[in-house]
């Protein structure tokens, strides 16, 4: 049965893709260190540098507005939101963990388009600081195997 299923494999060539970056500047060691893998793993993967816009923010809370504006904008093919929200001692990674998370995914909802979430959210600088490089080149990785998809589930 499972060979009559019809698969559509992960698809990562990206030449020709237009990609918008947004970056929080708040914990700037992470988040240059997650902004440096993905730019790199988004080269690697077929984007010209000229076809990405890269746009800093001061935190993971005000990336789901940029995110935004590039949507309407109509000239990516996919985002990438990057960022880093540590625990601290109140309530607010939480507040900035949850909202930061809910925007970018409603922005992609709302205008059809994908985009890939690396806004981390880790107890300590250390933990973070481990997962930059990886989670970097994942959200470069994500946004090109999800915008191939959706063309072709679009058809």
């Amino acid at each position: 049965m499972l060979d009559q299923v019809n698969r559509i494999a992960p698809d990562l060539s990206a030449n020709g893709l237009k990609i918008g970056v947004v970056m929080g500047r708040f914990n700037d060691v992470v988040c240059h260190g997650l902004r440096d893998a993905c730019l790199s793993e988004l080269v690697a993967l077929g984007v010209n540098p000229a076809d990405i816009t890269l746009a800093t923010v001061p935190g993971a809370l005000e990336a789901p507005l940029v995110l935004q504006t590039m949507a309407k904008s109509g000239r990516f093919d996919a985002l990438i939101a990057l960022g880093a929200v540590i625990r601290g001692e109140t309530y607010h990674f939480e507040l900035v963990s949850n909202e930061s998370g809910a925007g970018v995914t409603r922005v992609g909802l709302d205008f059809d388009i994908p985009i890939a979430n690396a806004i981390l959210t880790t107890e300590t600088d250390e933990q973070a600081e481990v997962r930059m490089s990886v989670k970097g080149r994942e959200a470069a990785q994500v946004a090109v195997e999800m915008v191939n998809l959706h063309k072709t589930l679009r058809g």
